[in-house]
């Protein structure tokens, strides 16, 4: 499996995708078109999505087809030289993609070796179930289940905040809930301007922060690019 898991889209004071472009380029190597998911946008149109994708990706000589324009999406990702799904709702994009059967079909072409590339919502889809995404379920998926492309939670954007004067949880209490009720899955804080690539069965964290990680009757712990993550896999 060949995928690259992107916490955040864009770092604050930065163009859209400028950050994660360099890796991308060198994750795509080769591949000249993509197939888009862009299902996680709510608030502008799929086309407007696909536009803002393609202006990043023409910089790297990519053509991004989105499979809303398709009367088959999913036929359109069984033929995908690479999969791209992008950040926003993921409860609005895990709908869609249920209604439409990509879940399946992503899942096949990702174990036949297509490259796949996921920021923020599109990341969390790649992992058992969308469970562990920050986002408002603002729409009502057919079930928590996605691509499970990994074995492995992942939460982006993850934060060690705790704002002063704020009373309700933070997002590591939220992940101790899950893993309460999940005891036996793994769950990655990935914090933003970082991202996991899984490449020839080796899982590596890139960027210049530490992944938070956490597992039911395991103290929480931190690793750092360059350490063994096979314990996720």
């Amino acid at each position: 499996m060949k995928l690259l898991l992107i916490s955040n889209s864009t770092n604050a004071g930065e163009e859209y995708l400028r950050y994660p472009l360099p890796e991308i380029q060198r994750f795509l190597a080769g591949v000249d078109e993509l197939v888009f998911v862009p299902y996680a946008a709510v608030t502008f149109s799929y086309a407007e999505y696909e536009r803002k994708v393609q202006d990043r990706f023409a910089e790297l000589g990519i053509r991004v087809r989105s499979v809303h324009r398709a009367k088959d999406p999913a036929a359109m990702i069984r033929s995908a030289k690479a999969i791209c799904v992008g950040g926003g709702n993921t409860f609005a994009l895990a709908r869609k993609m249920q209604q439409q059967g990509l879940m399946q079909a992503i899942l096949r072409r990702i174990r036949a070796g297509v490259p796949y590339v996921g920021w923020s919502a599109g990341s969390n889809v790649c992992c058992p179930t969308i469970c562990t995404t920050n986002d408002m379920p603002i729409v009502q998926p057919e079930s928590f289940r996605a691509i499970g492309a990994v074995k492995f939670q992942i939460n982006p954007h993850y934060l060690d905040a705790n704002p002063e004067g704020h009373a309700g949880e933070t997002r590591e209490q939220r992940i101790l809930e899950f893993i309460e009720a999940n005891p036996r899955r793994w769950v990655v804080g990935l914090r933003e301007g970082c991202m996991l690539r899984l490449e020839q069965g080796r899982l590596e964290l890139i960027g210049k922060r530490p992944m938070r990680i956490f597992r039911k009757g395991t103290e929480t712990f931190e690793v750092r690019p360059g350490d063994n993550l096979s314990f996720l896999l």
